[in-house]
């Protein structure tokens, strides 16, 4: 019973440390970009990527791409929230209903401290309505990776087979990332925009799992 004990925690404590070690990476990469494209004016990729767009796009794809934005924004979002908010508590699993809660008001707050910090416009030839808040960080990408993140969480942690718990977080992973590839294409973000939101939403993730776990265990230890 001691060694497997022992396993456990050794098992838990690599985990914090490589979730620790990631948690870092993609802060000193967010950084890296902010500095990069968004202070030093550094633009090559993102006109490089926004060339190789427009040499793809075709109206079917800017229909397309117009559709799956729409999954990454607040008006689809927010009630998602509170959807899975009642659900849980319905369910009477009143912990997973509070910590949903807290990460998406909690993530929203961080994205327009964010938008304020930095003040970066957005790029000129917008393909849909012309958007009047900041361009970086993206928040169609961040709050996407952030509520499909939770839902494959919720999904890993379901009683469905192994095999189809894997393929439902594959194609929640891919739809969150085509979203924020339709940022690109419609020309609405920056592909750094993209990118480093892409690392704030895994560096934020990573920092409210090891947050709530510790208070998880202090509440389970009272």
């Amino acid at each position: 019973m001691k060694n497997k004990n022992k396993k456990i925690l050794k098992w838990f404590s690599l985990n914090v440390v490589i979730s620790i070690c990631l948690l870092i990476a993609c802060v000193l990469f967010f950084a890296f970009i902010a500095d990069e494209a968004v202070l030093e004016h550094e633009n090559g990729i993102d006109n490089a990527i926004f060339s190789f767009c427009d040499s793809i796009s075709t109206a079917g794809t800017i229909r397309v791409m117009k559709v799956f934005t729409f999954f990454g924004s607040s008006t689809f979002l927010l009630p998602a929230y509170v959807c899975l908010v009642i659900y849980f508590f319905i369910k009477k699993k009143i912990v997973y209903a509070i910590e949903i809660a807290i990460i998406g008001l909690s993530s929203q707050c961080l994205l327009y401290a964010l938008k304020q910090i930095f003040h970066r416009q957005r790029p000129g030839a917008s393909l849909i309505e012309r958007l009047t808040t900041y361009s970086f960080p993206s928040g169609h990408t961040f709050s996407s990776f952030v509520f499909y993140s939770i839902i494959i969480y919720i999904v890993q942690h379901s009683k469905v087979k192994a095999k189809y718990r894997w393929i439902v977080s594959i194609l929640l992973f891919l739809f969150a990332f085509t979203i924020s590839i339709s940022r690109i294409v419609l020309k609405v973000h920056y592909a750094t925009d993209v990118l480093a939101s892409l690392c704030l939403a895994l560096a934020w993730l990573v920092l409210l799992l090891l947050l709530l776990k510790k208070i998880n265990s202090r509440l389970i230890k009272t």
